[in-house]
């Protein structure tokens, strides 16, 4: 199983959804699909058999979505790179770009083109994302922030201070 996660940002991203569509009707992919798609529009995919869809799904959910699957493509958030990435999942990172409209700015990008160093793959192509699929990368085996994130950060700098 492959699962698509794209979030849940008021932006479409249907790119994406373009070239997991055309990765279906090829015959690249030839197994089932979960899309999770925030606000896109997936009308044209939801007559294929292999996909199923949410829009939104509690994180237990995605989580045991994700434990199952032999590939995760996602957006290029860092709390969901974060996530992929300590559950030791093979995945690969779609950056959201301001170009398209999908997002607001292109942190997505810059984000991706870090980790890139600590062996997590992006595609910015169709044909990229068509190489991903047929050649998905190794489980991630590696940690990639070993820094307290800012939240934790702020709690211990400032503790519960009114």
């Amino acid at each position: 199983m492959i699962v698509v996660s794209f979030g849940t940002i008021p932006y479409p991203f249907n790119r994406a959804l373009t070239w997991v569509k055309t990765l279906i009707e090829k015959g690249t992919i030839a197994e089932p699909v979960f899309i999770q798609y925030g606000v896109s529009d997936i009308s044209t995919l939801l007559e294929c058999p292999l996909v199923t869809a949410d829009a939104i799904l509690d994180s237990k959910e995605l989580i045991r979505l994700i434990d199952r699957a032999r590939l995760v493509i996602s957006h290029a958030g860092q709390g969901s790179t974060q996530m992929l990435a300590s559950r030791g999942c093979s995945f690969i990172l779609l950056p959201r770009l301001k170009s398209y409209g999908e997002h607001v700015d292109d942190h997505q990008l810059s984000f991706a083109q870090a980790v890139e160093a600590f062996g997590v793959r992006h595609c910015l192509s169709l044909e990229q994302l068509e190489q991903a699929v047929l050649n998905p990368p190794s489980r991630f085996r590696q940690t990639l922030f070993t820094e307290p994130s800012l939240s934790q950060h702020l709690l211990e700098t400032y503790g519960g201070q009114s």
